[in-house]
């Protein structure tokens, strides 16, 4: 499937490159939290299915902190769609 792109490849792999999937502040907020709450954590678990960013193992939870993207809160302000292929980024609810 050929997806039109305004960006050459060289630009958008850098733009790509520029997105963090580790540290993010959501991610920063969360393991601050926990460790002023007395919960100490590994980070990424690479041995774990899906690579969970926190992970509790006295309690044998694992955490996945997404940004609002992914959640879709209505009214959040941060949140938005790509405006290419609408219909598939719209959520399902």
């Amino acid at each position: 499937m050929f997806v039109a792109d305004k960006l050459s490849t060289e630009r958008r792999s850098w733009n790509m490159s520029r997105i963090r999937s580790r540290d993010t502040s959501p991610e920063l907020a969360v393991r601050r939290t926990l460790y002023q709450l007395g919960y100490r954590f590994r980070l990424h678990r690479t041995d774990l299915p899906g690579n969970p960013d926190i992970v509790l193992p006295k309690y044998r939870v694992a955490i996945f902190v997404h940004g609002c993207f992914w959640h879709q809160q209505k009214g959040c302000f941060e949140c938005s769609n790509p405006e290419t292929n609408p219909s598939y980024w719209r959520p399902n609810y």
